[in-house]
């Protein structure tokens, strides 16, 4: 049988051979070829302002220039494409800008551990490590977190959907911050459970917690709720883990997302933003003393890709010099806010999630968010949910997102919402029911 080759926007071949796993491209059905900065081209001609930015992978935004050159120049020059974990000019110098741009003046002091390429299995090198350490199996995780879907990184995953009913052992969930209103403090719970030797739950090797939930609904914890269960870890002897995947690199405003908390995790664990240019890259940052592996012990053959190494220094001196992006972030984000704040106005219960460039609008319901994201599809503008029934629309656009264009995408948005209401006025009821619901919770 003669192939026939796909014309300039056939999508047909994805559908007749690409594996049903695929997900994001089921919302934004059209065949995009270009992207700079915020915004992406499809091969039909249209443009589209880019609020998801490959799900928090592109926080500097679509092919910056000055990566891109940098990149060029590199393969141009017959820079290693691949080196294991071989001593290399590239790492070399991303380690170098890495500790003396970041770490250094936060007064953090790690060892680098390249892992492999995916967030997931840096998760899964912090779960081990954490046990080697410890010499104990059990992992505290919490509810709505989301920490990858390679087996053990899954165990401390909470949504049912990606666990499909897997045999998931050495995981003990407990409740996020606030998970039972504001008159809960989980903490509190947290530590009597630890307390009480007949509570069913072994003392941890770790445990493992997002100062931001992302793919949980944009819960955002406390900073004194996240500085009370540092001390608790360090109370019963287990390691306290950062997951920086989602939540790091700039996108809560600082480059990690524990700043200013008086709080210094054990291991962090970053990756997504960590090359600046969306190009696959995991690390996880581990305290001297905690760094208890023997050579090899953790590997792979992907652990350092030494293209993200050249563009992630670009970022690296580029953003993190000095405080003007993060000031940037900081008017983004207030203007993100107030538009959120605003259009929570044109739904019955709706309200506002998150903290940085990382907020959203909780609308109640996973249908009616929907209809929200496939109406801004249709007039330009790319945007998920989140939430554990998809009821969040979540903002994830680039952090330095120039303020005419995130003006232009909010603008979209509450269209969107407004329509989307207007559209299917019932599905503003369970959003009010649910509004009551959580009152009478915290009454």
């Amino acid at each position: 049988m003669k192939f026939a080759m796909p014309t300039d926007t056939d999508i047909s071949v994805f559908e007749q051979h690409e594996s049903a796993a695929r997900g994001y491209c089921r919302r934004f059905n059209t065949l995009f070829t270009q992207a700079r900065g915020s915004r992406m081209l499809a091969a039909d001609g249209r443009s589209y302002i880019d609020f998801l930015a490959g799900c928090g992978a592109l926080n500097y935004g679509h092919n910056d220039p000055d990566m891109s050159a940098a990149l060029v120049a590199h393969i141009q020059r017959d820079g290693l494409a691949m080196g294991l974990d071989l001593h290399t000019d590239a790492k070399r110098n991303f380690l170098a800008l890495f500790t003396s741009r970041l770490l250094a003046p936060r007064g953090l002091s790690y060892r680098v551990q390249f892992t492999g390429p995916t967030g997931t299995n840096a998760v899964e090198a912090a779960m081990k490590l954490a046990r080697k350490v410890t010499g104990r199996q059990n992992i505290i995780a919490f509810t709505n977190g989301y920490h990858g879907v390679s087996m053990g990184a899954l165990a401390a995953t909470g949504s049912q959907y990606n666990r499909m009913g897997l045999p998931l052992p050495g995981v003990t969930r407990m409740p996020y911050d606030q998970y039972f209103g504001a008159q809960v403090d989980t903490a509190d719970y947290l530590a009597q459970m630890l307390e009480d030797p007949s509570s069913g739950i072994d003392a941890p090797a770790a445990i493992l917690l997002e100062a931001v939930q992302g793919e949980g609904g944009l819960n955002a914890a406390r900073p004194a709720w996240i500085r009370r269960v540092a001390e608790i870890a360090q109370r019963f002897g287990a390691l306290l883990i950062v997951d920086d995947v989602q939540a790091g690199c700039g996108r809560t405003g600082t480059f990690f997302s524990f700043e200013g908390m008086a709080v210094e995790p054990d291991l962090v664990v970053l990756s997504k933003s960590i090359s600046g240019y969306g190009l696959p890259m995991s690390l996880l940052l581990v305290r001297p003393d905690r760094d208890q592996w023997k050579p090899a012990e953790h590997n792979g053959t992907f652990r350092g890709n030494t293209h993200a190494f050249i563009t992630a220094a670009v970022a690296v001196e580029k953003y993190w010099t000095s405080n003007w992006l993060a000031r940037q972030i900081d008017r983004n984000a207030n203007t993100v806010g107030a538009a959120l704040q605003d259009m929570a106005t044109l739904v019955p219960g709706a309200y506002c999630k998150g903290r940085g460039m990382m907020q959203g609008l909780h609308v109640g319901t996973g249908a009616l968010a929907d209809a929200i994201c496939k109406l801004c599809f249709e007039r330009g503008l790319i945007i998920e949910t989140s939430g554990p029934n998809d009821e969040v629309v979540k903002i994830l656009a680039a952090v330095n997102t120039p303020s005419d264009v995130l003006e232009q995408g909010l603008a979209i948005l509450r269209r969107s919402v407004e329509d989307a209401v207007r559209l299917q006025p019932n599905a503003a009821a369970p959003v009010a029911a649910l509004a009551l619901d959580l009152q009478r919770a915290v009454a």
